[in-house]
C-alpha cells in the first residue's frame, strides 16, 4: 500500500484541461512525436505508448496527461508526473507541447496545475530534468520555483536536473 495518494488524472485551469489519455489522442501525440524531427511513428506505435501510459497511471498512481485547450477543444501536448530519471516516490515533472502554442504562458499553466496535484498526493519533492539546451522549459520551471539540483551528461548531451520542495 503506497503512503501516497492517487494523482488527479482530471484537472482544469483557466484556459486547459488535462484530462486521461482516449484512443482519439492517437493523431494529435503522433504529430506532436513527428515535430521532434526524428520520423514520424506509426499510428499503432503510439496507440501502444497511449497504453503503456495508462498502465502507467493505474500501477504508480501517477500520470502524463494529455492537454487541451478549453475554448478551442484541441490537443496541444501533454504534462504531467513520470518516473523518467528519478523515482515513484520523488517523480519527475514532464511536459512536452506544439511549437504552434510556444509562448503563451500554457506550460506554465500545465505545470502549475501538475504541481498542485503532486501536492496533493502527498509527496514531497518533485524531480524536472531538462536538456541544457532548452532554455524555455528551464524558463518555465524556475517560473515554478524549481532550482538547480546539478547537471549530468548523457550521449545527447548536458542534462541539468531540478527539484522542487513540495511542503
Amino acid at each position: 500500500m503506497s503512503p501516497y495518494q492517487t494523482m488527479s488524472c482530471h484537472l482544469e485551469t483557466e484556459r486547459l484541461l488535462l484530462r486521461p489519455w482516449a484512443e482519439s489522442d492517437t493523431e494529435g501525440l503522433r504529430a506532436l512525436h513527428t515535430e521532434r524531427g526524428n520520423g514520424t511513428p506509426t499510428a499503432e506505435h503510439i496507440r501502444e505508448l497511449i497504453t503503456k501510459q495508462l498502465t502507467a497511471t493505474t500501477k504508480t498512481g501517477i500520470a502524463l496527461l494529455p492537454i487541451e485547450r478549453r475554448d478551442e477543444g484541441d490537443f496541444i501536448g501533454y504534462c504531467g508526473l513520470v518516473i523518467g530519471r528519478s523515482t515513484v516516490e520523488e517523480p519527475e515533472i514532464a511536459f512536452e507541447l506544439f511549437r504552434r502554442v510556444h509562448g503563451r504562458g500554457y506550460a506554465t499553466e500545465a505545470a502549475g496545475a501538475v504541481l498542485e496535484a503532486a501536492k496533493a498526493t502527498g509527496r514531497e519533492r518533485l524531480w524536472a530534468t531538462v536538456g541544457a539546451w532548452n532554455t524555455p522549459s528551464l524558463r518555465v520551471l524556475e517560473k515554478l520555483g524549481f532550482e538547480r539540483d546539478h547537471v549530468s551528461t548523457e550521449a545527447a548531451g548536458e542534462v541539468v536536473w531540478l527539484a522542487r520542495l513540495l511542503r
